[in-house]
């Protein structure tokens, strides 16, 4: 039988995101005055009022106020009638120096024996539904979330869009887990209340999703996808009629409330760790980057079409106490003896390539860059990485000076998503030895 599946995805102004910015901010911050500082930063927002608590060990001193509210303005609430507006709520700091406790499991002599910051498992996955190798009920709702995002920001149609937005995409799906078609599409878009009837104004609101939001979205889909989009799929836009009350106000946000539309939607298990806020020290964090990393060049090496990886930690400790490897049945590869490999054998070659102590993880990403606020706006994963520049306030090797105003100022480049380069496809064909 058919089956179906959704994924949800949410905007950068929605409550809970705006809570993973303002902690991913923060450890930018952090991260650009001092390289080394271990940050553990949870952010509460609701009417007017924004809360920071955690744990901090740094030598560097960040302004925590203008911080937040500079995220808040950049995501666009700047007007009172939002109830949270940039210059006007409440900003309150509970930070705290890190426990000593934690911290002597994490900080060592030499750095390559720093221990995992916490305990746990995490998840990485990948598959051949969409070129950036993630599925497809996620993706195409980040996509129209994207959309929707430019759209608000451009101001130039849909004037009457507010910041917060969720989408949620289902799909049919053959008995053999071939995609069929998309079954229902749904968008909850925050608005400005410009008409006086509440139905006549949503159906507005629906016009311009069909006539602007999917249209733009599907025509830069591989054909295959597009395909997807039946003439008869179900659409719901805002169907509880009215959606002017959103944001902070509408519903109180937390950082790591979203993990599941921070990563596959659902496709794939989640240990249940944020990222956001956290230091790579973190293996919430950086093992589940590292996961993906995995996952995504076993995929794009051909050895299977879709895989799932798992790795746990102990606290204070190194190397990962588990690497688990599921392809669900789809290698595509034999061994030389003509039987197919096993999950068993994948997970043995990653062990032997895949540095996974958090040092290894670190300096094989570049984590300790100020790399992370854009991942809590955009996304965590399905983004090709790229280098970009940075303003940092410490020297280094990598630092070099700019004059700005007849300041100097020191930059460095950087690499974003690093965990979503293929750097390891050729190590794996040739661990396989798989034919060119």
């Amino acid at each position: 039988m058919s089956y179906l599946l959704t994924s949800e995805s949410v905007s950068e102004g929605h409550p809970d995101k705006v809570a993973d910015q303002i902690s991913d901010a923060l450890l930018d911050e952090f991260l650009k005055r001092d390289k080394y500082s271990k940050v553990a930063c949870e952010t509460l927002v609701t009417t007017g009022l924004v809360v920071c608590a955690g744990e901090v060990k740094t030598d560097a001193y960040v302004d925590v106020q203008s911080t937040a509210r500079n995220v808040i303005k950049e995501i666009g609430y700047t007007k009172g009638e939002y109830m949270f507006e940039s210059n006007s709520c409440g900003v309150i700091s509970a930070i705290h120096e890190q426990s000593p406790d934690i911290n002597r499991g994490v900080e060592r002599k030499a750095q390559k024996d720093m221990g995992a910051g916490d305990q746990g498992m995490m998840f990485g996955y990948a598959c051949t539904d969409m070129d950036n190798y993630m599925p497809y009920t996620i993706d195409l709702s980040n996509r129209f979330i994207a959309e929707l995002t430019r759209v608000r920001k451009e101001n130039r149609r849909m004037k009457y869009l507010r910041p917060d937005a969720k989408v949620q995409v289902t799909m049919e799906f053959s008995d053999k887990g071939k995609p069929v078609g998309i079954n229902t599409l749904v968008f909850s878009v925050q608005h400005d209340e410009f008409m006086g009837d509440d139905e006549a104004m949503r159906k507005v609101i629906e016009a311009d999703i069909k006539d602007i939001i999917i249209p733009a979205v599907r025509r830069k889909l591989p054909t295959h996808v597009k395909r997807l989009f039946n003439a008869d799929y179900k659409l719901y836009v805002n169907p509880t009629g009215k959606f002017v009350i959103g944001g902070p106000h509408g519903d109180t946000g937390l950082t790591g409330r979203k993990i599941i539309v921070d990563s596959y939607g659902g496709m794939c298990p989640h240990g249940g760790g944020a990222f956001s806020g956290k230091d790579p020290s973190k293996v919430d964090r950086s093992g589940s980057y590292a996961a993906r990393h995995i996952a995504k060049n076993i995929v794009a090496a051909g050895i299977a079409r879709e895989c799932m990886v798992q790795v746990s930690y102990a606290i204070g400790v190194a190397e990962p106490v588990n690497i688990y490897i599921d392809t669900k049945g789809s290698t595509k590869i034999k061994d030389k003896n003509g039987k197919t490999v096993l999950n068993s054998d994948i997970a043995k070659a990653v062990a032997s390539l895949f540095d996974l102590t958090p040092y290894g993880i670190i300096k094989r990403f570049g984590l300790t860059n100020p790399i992370y606020f854009t991942t809590a706006a955009r996304k965590h994963f399905g983004i090709d990485s790229y280098i970009g520049e940075v303003e940092v306030y410490y020297k280094d090797k990598e630092t070099y000076t700019r004059q700005i105003d007849g300041q100097d100022h020191l930059f460095k480049k950087v690499c974003f998503y690093p965990w979503e380069k293929l750097d390891y496809v050729d190590k794996l064909r040739k661990y396989f030895h798989m034919s060119e």
